[in-house]
C-alpha cells in the first residue's frame, strides 16, 4: 500500500506525489472522503489519478492511498436485476442511505453479504479442476440459472466443496489445492474491468440474433457476438430503438448502459422493464436484465468506468454459456469524456480535440464482444452481441467518434434525419445502413424463410431504385413516368410504410417474430410479381392500385403473432382471386 500527498487538482484530475511503487491503473482513494480513482499516468513519484467522484472540497496536501490492485468488479449471485452507478454501486442500496440526493463518500457493499443463495453443487470433491470449470448451481431469477464457476487461473486438486444448502456470497464453498497451497473458492469473483475475461478459443458468429425489428432481421440481420454501431441525429430515435432491443431481443440477459444520456430516458427504460414480461416464459423482463445508470448529471470520468463496467458483467455471464445483449447509449459522452481529460492533462489534441487515442480505446470496448468457446468444463459457448450508440453533432457522420466506431464494427444502423422528420421509425436508412453479417446468418434465416436471400435483393433494389426515381418525380412529376417505373414506386412504399415502419409502443408490432416478418414480406413480394405479370398483359397500373387487396396489406402488421399464419395466407389467397380478376386491358 502506497500513501501520497494531493499536490495539484484540476477537476476530475488529481497529481498526487510520493507515489513510488503504485501501479497504472491501480484503484486509489483521495482525500478525507476516500473518493474512489484510478491511476493513469505516473511520473517518477507522480501519480495522475481520475477520480470518479465529485472532487469538490479536495485539498492540497490531502492523502491518497492505494489499493494494491486495480479497479475491480464483484461478480456472482444477486447481479441480476440490479441497478448500478458507474462504479457499481447498488443505486437502491445507496437511495436507503442517503435518500434521492447521492453522496460522495458512501461505499456500500456491490453484493449482498447477508442474502442465502441455495447452492447445488454439480461436481465431485477430489477431481481436478481449472479455471472456468462449474462447481455448482444458484437459480438467481426464474430465466437465470446462475453457474458459480472457478475463477480463471484456478487449477488444481478440489479438496473441499459444500453440499448442498444455502450460503452467502462471502462463505468458502470450495477448496482446491495445488503445490502445497490450498485456494478458497466463493461464490463470488472479482475480476479487473479493463482486463477481458479469457476463453478458450474465439469462434466466427454464426447465429441469427432475433431483434424483432424487421428492417434489422430482414435486411441488416446481426449475429450473436457482433458488434454494431447506431449512430444518428438529435431526435432519430436511438434512445427508443436500444430500449427495445433491450427488452425484446431474444437473448439470455440483456445490459443496458447508460453512459452520459438524460436521466429521464433512464427512468423510463427502468420503469417499463418492471412492467413488461418475458413474452417466452410470462416472467417480468427485469429478471433477465442488469442496467449501469451513469446519467449526464453524474460525473464525467466515471463514463469510462460505466461502459467497462457493463462489459465485464457481460463476459461473466458469457463465460456460463449465455447469450448476452450488450447496449450502450451512448460511446458519445464516453468520448467526450475522454476529450476533457486529454485536455486537461495537457495533451496534443488530434481532430476535433479527441484524444489521438480515441480510436484505440473504443477497440478496447467494442473487440470485447463476440462468441467464444468458453474455458473449463463441462463445454459450453457464450456470446456478447454490442449495439452502441453514437451522438454525431448535426448527424454529421464524418466527425471522429462515428469514423473511428465504423473501423471497428461489422453493422452500421444509421439513423437519418428526414425519416425522423417524416416520422418514419425506426428512422433507419436502408441507403446508409449495411451488415456484414448476413453471410453468416442465411443459413439460419433460410431454415424460416428459403427465399429469404433473394426477396431481400429485390426489397433493396426495389428501395434504391425509388431513391433515383424520386428525383425525376420532383422534376415532373410521377404522371411522366413508364407504367413499370410507376409500380416500383407503388411497392416501395408499400415496403417502407406497411413492412419496415414499426411501432415501439405498439403491442401488437413492437416485435415482430421472424415468422411475421417473413410472412409480411411475401405478401408485398407476391403483390410485386402479380403485378408485374398483369402489367405484362396489359392491365393498367390505375386498376391495380385500386384493388381492395392493398388495404388489407397495409393492415398485416397490427396483426398479432398467433394468427398471422392464417390471417397472411388469406391475405395472399384473397390477392391472387383479384388480380386473377382483372381483365386484360382494364
Amino acid at each position: 500500500m502506497v500513501v501520497g500527498k494531493i499536490s495539484r487538482i484540476s477537476g476530475p484530475l488529481v497529481v498526487a506525489e510520493g507515489m513510488n511503487g503504485a501501479m497504472f491503473y491501480e484503484a486509489v482513494r483521495v482525500g478525507e472522503e476516500n473518493l474512489i480513482g484510478e491511476i493513469i499516468g505516473l511520473e517518477g513519484d507522480k501519480a495522475i489519478i481520475q477520480v470518479y467522484e465529485d472532487t469538490t472540497g479536495l485539498m492540497i496536501g490531502g492523502k491518497v492511498e492505494s489499493s494494491g490492485k486495480p479497479l475491480t468488479v464483484e461478480l456472482g449471485p444477486g447481479i441480476v436485476g440490479m441497478v448500478y452507478d458507474g462504479l457499481e454501486r447498488p443505486l437502491i442500496k445507496l437511495e436507503e442511505l442517503t435518500g434521492f440526493f447521492l453522496k460522495r463518500e458512501i461505499t456500500v457493499e456491490r453484493l449482498s453479504r447477508s442474502k442465502k443463495w441455495h447452492f447445488r453443487p454439480v461436481i465431485k470433491k477430489n477431481s481436478k479442476i481449472s479455471g472456468g470449470d462449474i462447481l455448482g448451481l444458484v437459480n438467481e431469477t426464474n430465466l437465470i440459472q446462475h453457474k458459480i464457476m472457478a475463477s480463471p487461473g484456478v487449477n488444481g486438486m478440489l479438496e473441499f466443496l459444500a453440499s448442498e444448502g444455502d450460503y452467502t456470497v462471502d462463505e468458502v464453498i470450495a477448496t482446491v489445492g495445488q503445490g502445497g497451497k490450498k485456494t478458497e473458492l466463493k461464490m463470488y469473483q472479482e475480476w479487473p474491468v479493463r482486463k477481458p475475461r479469457p476463453y478458450a478459443a474465439k469462434l466466427d458468429p454464426y447465429d441469427l440474433l432475433i431483434t424483432g425489428v424487421r428492417v434489422i432481421d430482414c435486411l441488416f440481420p446481426i449475429a450473436k457476438g457482433g458488434k454494431v454501431t447506431v449512430p444518428g441525429g438529435f431526435g432519430t430515435g436511438k434512445t427508443v430503438l436500444l430500449q427495445n432491443l433491450a427488452k425484446w431481443t431474444r437473448t439470455d440477459m440483456n445490459l443496458f448502459v447508460g453512459c452520459g444520456e438524460r436521466g429521464n430516458e433512464m427512468a423510463d427504460a427502468l420503469t417499463s422493464f418492471l412492467k413488461l414480461k418475458d413474452p417466452d416464459t410470462g416472467v417480468p423482463l427485469s429478471e433477465k436484465a442488469i442496467f449501469i445508470a451513469n446519467t449526464s448529471n453524474m460525473p464525467v470520468a466515471a463514463r469510462e468506468t460505466s461502459v467497462f463496467i457493463g462489459m465485464t458483467i457481460a463476459e461473466y455471464i458469457r463465460d456460463m454459456g449465455y447469450n448476452v445483449l450488450l447496449v450502450a447509449d451512448s460511446t458519445s459522452r464516453w468520448a467526450e469524456a475522454m476529450r476533457e481529460i486529454s485536455g486537461r492533462l495537457e495533451e496534443m489534441p488530434s481532430e476535433e480535440g479527441f484524444p489521438a487515442y480515441l480510436a484505440s480505446r473504443l477497440a478496447e470496448f467494442y473487440e470485447r464482444s463476440g462468441v467464444v468457446k468458453c474455458m473449463g468444463s463441462p463445454e459450453r459457448i457464450g456470446s456478447v452481441t454490442v449495439f452502441g450508440a453514437v451522438s454525431p453533432p448535426g448527424a454529421d457522420f464524418s466527425e471522429p467518434v462515428t469514423q473511428g466506431t465504423l473501423r471497428i464494427v461489422r453493422a452500421l444502423l444509421a439513423l437519418d434525419v428526414s425519416l425522423a422528420n417524416q416520422r418514419h421509425f425506426p428512422a433507419i436508412s436502408w441507403l446508409s445502413s449495411y451488415s456484414l453479417y448476413s453471410d453468416n446468418v442465411k443459413e439460419k434465416w433460410t431454415e424460416v424463410y428459403p427465399e429469404w436471400a433473394h426477396h431481400r435483393e429485390i426489397v433493396l433494389d426495389l428501395l434504391q431504385q425509388e431513391a433515383r426515381l424520386q428525383e425525376i418525380v420532383r422534376l415532373v412529376g410521377p404522371e411522366a413516368l413508364p407504367a413499370e417505373d410507376r409500380l416500383i414506386l407503388e411497392v416501395s412504399e408499400m415496403i417502407r410504410e406497411d413492412f419496415l415502419m414499426q411501432s415501439a409502443y405498439s403491442e401488437s408490432d413492437a416485435f415482430s417474430g421472424l415468422n411475421k416478418t417473413s410472412l409480411m414480406l411475401k405478401a408485398i413480394i407476391e403483390y410485386y410479381r402479380s403485378a408485374s405479370e398483369e402489367m405484362a398483359n396489359g392491365v393498367s397500373i390505375e386498376r391495380i392500385k385500386e384493388l381492395p387487396i392493398r388495404q388489407r396489406i397495409a393492415r398485416m402488421k397490427e396483426l398479432e403473432q398467433e394468427v398471422i399464419t392464417p390471417e397472411i395466407e388469406s391475405i395472399i389467397s384473397e390477392m391472387y382471386k383479384e388480380f386473377g380478376s382483372l381483365k386484360k386491358g382494364a
